[in-house]
């Protein structure tokens, strides 16, 4: 990550590491955290909760509450958001408002506002869930009349590209959807920073586009082993 953002000329604060750990055990994460990660991704939302009830009572209560962020970045069926509201800090996926309405009311009056992205299906890939970016600003305005929650930004997991210079031209079209609604300077959305892109195959792709967030699994705990169907 420093060295991607040394060639794009970015100092190397300016883009935060997200550690995948779906899959992986509290043990894995407990680990991270040792090492100094201190946000995670899961995209199986049951997986995750219980993940974080492992990894908090195994932790000093200074971080096991407050320090570590955990973040949804898989879809969400309207019958788990209510786990989401409860135990998550952001998620990546909204992608209708529907959801983003059940997570509102949802979300316990104890914590904070629950950070939000929506995810944008900037390359149009049939397998990919978001909205469409012609309709993302739109749903950005309607999140952001919500109560509990707060709008962040946006996020896309394009279909995979060959090389560097595919997997560049696919992330600066987010960039340049980030950067447009960035402009506005609407009062509703005076929170909106994060440009969620780039995993490990191709994080150097997306820093380079202008990524503030990358989500990685493999490059930070190995290969994954999916269970049988």
């Amino acid at each position: 990550m420093a060295q991607a953002c040394e060639a794009a000329g970015r100092p190397p604060a300016d883009v935060h590491l997200l550690a995948v750990s779906k899959t992986f055990g509290a043990d894995a994460v407990l680990e991270a955290v040792a090492a100094g990660q201190r946000a995670f991704g899961e995209n199986y939302i049951q997986e995750g909760v219980d993940k974080m009830v492992a990894v908090r009572a195994a932790l000093p209560a200074t971080l096991a509450y407050g320090a570590l962020q955990w973040h949804c970045i898989g879809p969400i069926q309207s019958n788990k958001t209510r786990q989401v509201a409860e135990h998550f800090d952001w998620v990546h996926t909204v992608d209708r408002i529907k959801i983003a309405e059940r997570l509102s009311a949802q979300r316990p009056d104890h914590l904070p506002p629950l950070q939000i992205c929506i995810q944008v299906n900037v390359d149009g890939g049939a397998t990919k869930s978001g909205v469409a970016p012609d309709q993302a600003l739109e749903l950005l305005r309607a999140v952001a009349k919500l109560p509990r929650l707060q709008v962040r930004g946006i996020m896309s997991i394009p279909d995979h590209a060959p090389n560097f210079a595919a997997q560049l031209a696919i992330h600066e079209s987010a960039r340049s959807l980030f950067d447009h609604i960035f402009a506005l300077h609407e009062p509703r959305l005076e929170g909106f920073d994060t440009l969620s892109l780039g995993m490990t195959a191709d994080l150097e792709a997306a820093i380079q586009a202008g990524s503030t967030m990358v989500r990685v699994g493999t490059g930070v705990f190995g290969g994954r082993t999916y269970p049988a169907a």
